[in-house]
């Protein structure tokens, strides 16, 4: 790891003209950082997994810390509803915390507020999320507390009908965010007749519709024990845990053999889908292809790739200054006020590209600078680029670590996406084994000549029409 540091540090060297001791001060930065990672790596805890009979999962790493995350992840989401169904994840996800059996909705949060500790969830389009935050003296409270909501909901039908009034609220301010309505809009077009292309809100008349029996189903359907993952992080002794899930989980049903119901297939389809409002200040775009899924050997090339184009704003300044020639190339022609790449994943397929905001003006020269920035990484990149992106890729997954809740997540996420999680030094090695000229073929596979997806909202006449577009994804080579 160091040698390849020196050899990052040298190349800049021989790149630009500098003084000897800038050199030294390379090499020596170099070499510091490397030593700085690679104890980082070896002072990760191990993360221990455990498995009960039913096929729920407990997976878990101490850090001795006198704090803990504990959370459910369930593989269960919006994907797994019908046209009809579509909302009702996120809808039971609301439902769950007003109240059980055992304990009414002011009781629950009282417990939990005495306890010093946070309840949260979330749903996505693959799954749900239920954790707490606490003092790891508290661990049982808070794993009891997860079976209870989870297990013993009442789902009263007076809070049913309370709750569609939040939710479309929260519809209403999502409406507001732009970044999300976008991002919405390219899942609706680019997996369109698919659970995918939906929102994982639901329509407006499905919000109206659902109803306790419908939540009912869903948890019978989905909330299976091969299907659920305890995970927990910080102050965590996993043979605990594991007792606890035994005491708490172990009688769930196993559901199906292969854990998951059968997706419906998914369809990619190169599209556009355009909101045009000339009366909007600024334009919001989203422009992506077919990325891969989870596990797929491509996604470490697909990610290094994606920090290589990496973000930015105004705020930032820089201009001819970055090192990163995209950005460089963005700020100094004003092309744009942020953009940011993603590399989004799923079970069996993915998006992957950059969502930015541009003025009425400068929003199709965006674009064809961004389609010659795609062509530029399938042939042209250097490997000195491609270097530099995976040391910041490396150190930004390390940075999302920070905290038990984040290293809870991530315990979770890769449990259902992997059935496993991959430690750091593994991660490490499979960066450090994608070369340049495999990001530029694995990139030429998905962008050259590929068909590229279109979401945009605003002034955006400015965008050339789709065939154009289209026709720019293999005839601009520089």
């Amino acid at each position: 790891m160091a040698t390849k540091m020196l050899k990052v540090a040298n190349s800049l060297v021989r790149a630009a003209p500098t003084t000897k001791h800038l050199a030294r001060c390379l090499t020596v930065s170099s070499q510091k950082w490397s030593n700085a990672y690679r104890t980082a790596l070896e002072n990760v805890p191990a993360t221990q997994v455990s498995k009960l009979n039913n096929g729920f999962r407990i997976a878990s790493e101490d850090s001795g810390l006198p704090t803990c995350t504990v959370g459910l992840w369930i593989d269960a989401g919006s994907r797994y509803e019908t046209e009809k169904t579509n909302g009702v994840a996120h809808f039971l996800e609301h439902m769950i915390f007003k109240g059980t059996s055992k304990r009414s909705q002011t009781q629950l949060e009282l417990e939990v507020e005495n306890m010093g500790a946070h309840l949260n969830a979330y749903t996505s389009r693959e799954q749900t999320v239920y954790y707490a935050k606490c003092f790891a003296k508290d661990l049982e409270k808070a794993v009891e507390i997860l079976a209870d909501i989870t297990q013993n909901s009442t789902l009263a039908e007076n809070q049913i009908e309370n709750e569609r009034k939040v939710i479309l609220r929260e519809m209403q301010e999502i409406e507001t965010n732009l970044q999300e309505v976008v991002f919405d809009h390219l899942h609706a077009t680019a997996f369109q007749g698919t659970p995918l292309g939906r929102t994982i809100l639901g329509p407006t008349e499905n919000i109206m519709s659902i109803s306790q029996n419908d939540l009912k189903q869903y948890v019978k359907d989905h909330y299976k024990g091969n299907r659920m993952v305890l995970a927990g992080a910080g102050g965590v002794d996993h043979k605990k845990l594991t007792d606890l899930a035994e005491k708490y989980f172990g009688h769930l049903d196993i559901g199906n053999d292969s854990a998951l119901p059968e997706l419906y297939p998914t369809r990619y389809t190169g599209s556009d889908l355009r909101d045009r409002e000339d009366d909007m200040p600024l334009a919001h775009v989203a422009m992506g292809v077919e990325g891969c899924k989870w596990d797929d050997v491509d996604n470490v090339a697909l990610m290094i790739a994606s920090t290589a184009i990496g973000s930015w704003d105004r705020s930032q300044g820089g201009g001819s200054n970055f090192m990163n020639k995209f950005a460089s190339n963005v700020s100094k022609w004003n092309l744009c006020h942020s953009y940011q790449a993603f590399n989004t994943s799923y079970s069996d397929t993915g998006l992957w590209g950059l969502y930015f905001v541009a003025e009425r003006a400068n929003v199709g020269d965006m674009v064809d600078q961004l389609q010659k920035e795609w062509i530029r990484l399938s042939f042209n990149i250097s490997d000195f680029e491609i270097e530099r992106a995976k040391q910041l890729l490396k150190t930004n997954l390390l940075l999302q670590l920070d905290g038990t809740t984040p290293i809870c997540e991530d315990i979770g996420r890769q449990m259902l996406c992997y059935g496993r999680r991959i430690p750091a030094a593994e991660m490490d090695w499979r960066i450090n084994n994608v070369d340049g000229d495999t990001l530029r073929k694995t990139c030429y596979n998905y962008l050259y000549d590929k068909c590229p997806v279109v979401a945009a909202v605003g002034p955006v006449e400015g965008i050339e029409n789709y065939t154009r577009l289209r026709s720019r994804m293999y005839t601009v080579i520089r």
